[in-house]
């Protein structure tokens, strides 16, 4: 497997809110805490280290240990599990929906990216530990956007009447699915049929892609972890102190030219129970549950604050603070738009005291197996210009290759230079003449963009099977015109592959934040 890497800027795929991030820009500066380089942790480990106590700590360790009861685990995750008790300890983060089958490719990267910067973490700082983390969103209700997954061009739907978090969802279902794909893999095969929980099912096949790398599974969808963010929900669900704060920083970001990618409400917080997760709103001074019928006085809300904080679910909002909160983490490994929304978070988390950890963009890659590398090949393009549009890519391709002056430039300066001395002659005559002679000239340069248009096009007919060859690998490796690792799941590469995934984690680094193009060439 080749690498090449391509810059994020000429993959035409990101924003340039996310672009000036990577660029270390200095008008974001103030909206992190450190740039995510290896020198940079030092200061981070310190900081995170007098931050967090010792009974976070033990928590964590008891909730993981419960967690991963009745399932067999590695001797890495379970050493790592018992090093989180450790005041030397240290994780990075990455979290993701709880996807059918793993979902899309970045994924799969995300994981390799944690991992990987543990690696490296361990290798500069050898004194400390460092445990990749995979945080589930498994109180999120996002079922529309986990129940499929594409597998050799084909949509893989789950189908379900459930409602509320997904995490607890019931896998009926799933195991009869996963006898009906491709290869029938075991991993999914057994995730769904062991256990009726979803979450469950999603540590399951985790732990057996990654366990062995020491990655430890997180579910924050636990009362004992909740208990420790009380303090947050009081101040939000009570006194509405995050508004003011997050509304703030989206306005010193959009005075910059930046769009926010999250807004904040006065209250938020989800009321969690089995089939429900709804927002809650006060209204007088009553505080309702959206879309049903419960509703809460203040003394009400605060009994449940005490007594069942894990009915409480924080929104995108705070559902980063509580990660920190309850994790000795350093990094936090996210895609494009994540990193956009947790840059609004700053002060947020300078209010209540917590750490802002060091903001990681996840690996982006592309996969091009046999077939396509030697199609590829055979095209003369280079790879970066995969990423442009496809009439873009077919128009560079024939004027890179016709034998033919497909150009109308000469023709462009003869005619600029004709009305230039058009427009002084009719001037000196009649000034009213110019406005008129520029029109004309207008005209003149459209009826020339026309002829090129028409001699691209012409030239195009004479090169089709090319251009069919060059399009079916623009088609294969953005398939309905998205990046593959948005669309793609990696079966389609591990199944062929056994060692996919293993090559991608000794291929990848976490800290070169460019597009990676992976090719099989032999």
């Amino acid at each position: 497997m080749q690498l090449h890497k391509v810059s994020l800027a000429d993959s035409h795929a990101f924003s340039p809110f996310f672009l000036d991030y990577i660029q270390h820009k200095d008008v974001l500066k103030p909206f992190y805490g450190r740039f995510p380089e290896l020198r940079n942790f030092s200061k981070q480990i310190e900081e995170k280290k007098s931050a967090f106590p010792q009974a976070a700590r033990e928590a964590l360790v008891n909730t993981l240990q419960r967690q991963y009861e009745g399932l067999p685990i590695s001797p890495h995750v379970e050493e790592n599990i018992s090093l989180l008790a450790d005041a030397k300890s240290f994780t990075v983060t990455t979290g993701h929906q709880l996807n059918i089958f793993t979902g899309p490719l970045y994924f799969v990267f995300k994981i390799i990216t944690v991992i990987n910067a543990c690696r490296q973490l361990k290798t500069q700082y050898p004194g400390y530990n460092f445990i990749p983390v995979y945080w589930m969103a498994s109180e999120d209700h996002d079922y529309e956007e986990i129940k499929y997954f594409n597998l050799y061009g084909k949509k893989h739907v789950w189908n379900t009447e459930q409602s509320g978090a997904v995490g607890r969802f019931h896998t009926e279902g799933l195991d009869k699915m996963a006898n009906t794909i491709p290869g029938k893999p075991k991993i999914f095969r057994e995730a769904y049929a062991k256990h009726k929980k979803l979450a469950d099912a999603v540590r399951h096949y985790v732990n057996a892609l990654f366990g062995a790398e020491g990655l430890v599974v997180v579910d924050a969808d636990d009362r004992s972890l909740k208990y420790q963010f009380t303090s947050v929900m009081r101040q939000d669900i009570l006194q509405h102190v995050n508004k003011k704060i997050v509304d703030t920083t989206n306005a010193g970001l959009e005075a910059l030219g930046y769009k926010a990618q999250v807004f904040c409400r006065d209250i938020n917080f989800f009321y969690l129970v089995d089939g429900l997760r709804s927002r809650i709103e006060k209204q007088g001074d009553q505080y309702h549950v959206l879309d049903s019928d419960l509703s809460f006085s203040a003394d009400e809300i605060e009994k449940l604050i005490e007594g069942e904080p894990e009915k409480l679910s924080p929104n995108v909002i705070l559902r980063p603070l509580y990660e920190e909160m309850i994790l000795p983490n350093l990094a936090y490994v996210g895609g494009p738009a994540e990193v956009i929304y947790w840059l609004q978070l700053k002060e947020v988390f300078r209010h209540f005291n917590v750490p802002f950890p060091i903001l990681m963009p996840r690996n982006f890659g592309m996969i091009i197996d046999h077939e396509i590398t030697r199609k590829f090949l055979k095209t003369g393009l280079e790879l970066r210009q995969l990423f442009e549009e496809k009439n873009e890519l077919f128009n560079h391709w024939v004027l890179a290759h016709s034998t033919q002056n497909l150009s109308v430039v000469a023709e462009r300066e003869g005619i600029d230079k004709i009305f230039e001395v058009l427009q002084k002659r009719a001037g000196s005559i009649d000034k009213s003449l110019t406005s008129f002679v520029a029109a004309e000239g207008k005209r003149a340069l459209k009826s020339l963009e026309k002829v090129e248009y028409k001699l691209l096009r012409a030239e195009k007919r004479r090169h089709t099977d090319k251009l069919r060859q060059i399009e079916t690998v623009k088609d294969v490796l953005f398939p309905g015109g998205k990046l593959q690792e948005r669309t793609d799941n990696f079966l389609n590469f591990q199944q062929r592959d056994p060692e996919f995934i293993s090559r991608l984690l000794n291929t990848l680094d976490p800290f070169d934040f460019q597009f990676n193009i992976l090719s099989y060439t032999s």
